[in-house]
């Protein structure tokens, strides 16, 4: 049987890396995904995911919906109810960086990163609660990073973005336990995506390396593997809590 079979899955910026992987790892575990990308220009391949998920008792659809706007947030879940019926599972990874040193940093930047990081967590998380409360159910899944545990010069924003997420975690698992809704969340290290394209080859990518026990950056397959263990039933004696997945970059 599949892990995930039956649930309704929502997950914010899925349209390529981190959210993508847990889209695909989630169908394959039969799971109704619905997800979301920002963009047009994105759109091409948010609905090329949604034709490659969607399989006979899975069905993926992809929403433009930015998860930085509550207004947003509202009308994308009141959809997903209106066309799935309920949510099970909801995967909030939308997430932008603009590092910069502090001395450097604009409010503008700053604001941004904790619009789109922080406060999208809040928005979300606020509108998928109250079908999870009434159906006594639900996993609530926040993506924070390991900079949000270990700080890192030239993040400052995105840190304390990442650093807020663990702290609402923790609140909100208390708020809902007696509901039977958890709320967890990944703190995944560097992750060969779009965003560390940068770090890929040369230098970089080395010096980063020699900083992770396990000697190399996670694939979106390893978070979204973490991400399926948590949304499914193997986890139901599990919340409030933040999973590392950093190959060791911690310790």
């Amino acid at each position: 049987m599949n892990l995930l079979e039956g649930k309704v899955a929502i997950i914010t910026g899925a349209a390529r890396g981190i959210g993508e992987g847990i889209a695909l790892k989630f169908a394959e575990q039969g799971a109704n995904v619905a997800f979301t990308y920002i963009s047009d220009s994105s759109a091409e391949r948010a609905h090329a995911l949604e034709s490659k998920l969607t399989r006979p008792g899975v069905r993926v659809k992809a929403w433009k919906s930015n998860a930085s706007d509550f207004s947003q947030c509202e009308i994308f879940v009141n959809e997903v109810l209106k066309e799935f019926g309920k949510i099970d599972i909801c995967v909030n990874n939308a997430g932008i960086s603009k590092d910069n040193l502090l001395l450097r940093m604009t409010p503008e930047q700053w604001n941004d990163v904790i619009q789109v990081n922080l406060n999208s967590v809040f928005y979300m998380t606020k509108q998928v609660i109250r079908p999870m409360m009434k159906a006594k159910s639900g996993s609530i899944i926040n993506m924070s990073s390991i900079i949000g545990e270990i700080g890192n010069a030239g993040q400052s924003s995105y840190a304390a973005s990442k650093a807020g997420i663990i702290g609402f975690t923790k609140s909100v698992a208390k708020e809902l336990g007696s509901r039977n809704i958890r709320c967890n969340a990944i703190a995944p290290g560097f992750v060969e995506t779009d965003m560390t394209s940068y770090l890929k080859d040369g230098e970089g990518a080395d010096k980063y390396k020699a900083g992770i026990p396990l000697g190399k950056f996670a694939s979106p397959e390893d978070i979204a593997n973490t991400a399926l263990f948590l949304a499914s039933d193997m986890a139901s004696y599990i919340t409030g809590q933040t999973i590392s997945v950093c190959g060791g970059l911690n310790i």
